[in-house]
């Protein structure tokens, strides 16, 4: 990428982070590593990175709002939400697009102030009508082209902390929300 071509695309980047107010999630491959692990006795679990869900108090504590959807539905994706203040948590949507719709609708907000972050060919429709289209390292190669933002990390590894920092820092809110952090006891 030539310097030009790279600085007018940072440009674009920090324009269409400013006016995002809702983080729009997929579960798996996003905020786990896509792995379904199922047990003897058919329990489910999966593995979130625990500065994700830092991630996601520092998004609240700006007073941006959080919400889920994934096309698979699971209990625990409940429990996890419910920890992280997440909600609405949309479940069981393997046709996102409705979902989508009703759910910035039901909101009151516009597409371009939703990121939304996936991971694979489902999440396609979703991240082609959001103002920030992002994805884990290891999304599809159909995701990657596709979006506007590609962390630096797979999903399930701290892919949701690093999104959330740079549309926080394009706001100009991240250094006060982490301040008290700096500080030495």
């Amino acid at each position: 990428m030539s310097p030009v071509s790279k600085s007018k695309s940072l440009l674009d980047l920090a324009a269409r982070c400013e006016p995002i107010e809702l983080l729009l999630v997929d579960v798996d491959g996003v905020l786990t590593d896509g792995v379904i692990a199922i047990d003897d006795r058919g329990v489910e679990t999966k593995h979130f990175h625990v500065r994700d869900g830092s991630a996601f108090h520092l998004w609240k504590k700006a007073g941006k709002r959080a919400a889920i959807l994934s096309g698979r539905w699971a209990p625990l994706v409940d429990r996890r939400a419910a920890e992280l203040g997440i909600a609405p948590v949309i479940q069981g949507a393997p046709q996102k697009g409705g979902p989508f719709r009703r759910l910035i609708n039901e909101l009151g907000l516009e597409a371009r102030q939703v990121c939304y972050v996936g991971d694979d060919l489902a999440d396609l429709p979703v991240l082609g009508a959001v103002g920030l289209a992002a994805c884990p390292s290891d999304a599809a190669a159909e995701v990657r082209e596709a979006v506007h933002f590609v962390s630096s990390v797979p999903g399930g590894r701290g892919a949701i902390r690093e999104i959330v920092e740079l549309i926080l820092k394009h706001q100009g809110t991240w250094e006060n929300l982490i301040s008290g952090y700096l500080a030495p006891a």
